[in-house]
């Protein structure tokens, strides 16, 4: 029953910067961890980053670690991801993602999905 909506999607040149957003439905986002997935053109989805409700748990791809970083405003009921130094491998579907009552990295213990936002990374 949760419904999410990314934004913050674009056009960008090598190196620079984007940063998406995820906004709930809901009031607040419970005690839900928030996922970060992408899929790039004809390739499977893969995960990218995730944050637990406290922000104790916060997971992220090696390909992105150390350029992305995750972070959520509960009282906002919204989760970020902050990209820099983007390459042009970066390009995707991106799709923030909720799940019922655990932490994970796998797309299958997340239920509920967001409609997607494109980054395109030029180089």
């Amino acid at each position: 029953q949760v419904q999410l909506v990314e934004s913050g999607g674009g056009l960008v040149q090598a190196g620079g910067s984007l940063r998406l957003s995820c906004a709930a439905s809901e009031r607040t986002f419970s005690r839900r961890t928030m996922g970060w997935f992408r899929r790039a053109p004809g390739k499977e989805r893969e995960f990218v980053a995730a944050i637990n409700w406290s922000g104790g748990w916060i997971s992220y791809a090696d390909s992105v670690k150390g350029r992305f970083t995750i972070s959520r405003a509960n009282a906002q009921n919204m989760v970020r991801l902050q990209m820099n130094s983007l390459k042009p491998e970066d390009t995707a579907v991106y799709y923030c993602a909720a799940t019922r009552d655990i932490a994970t990295t796998r797309e299958a213990g997340y239920d509920y999905w967001g409609q997607g936002t494109q980054v395109t990374v030029s180089s």
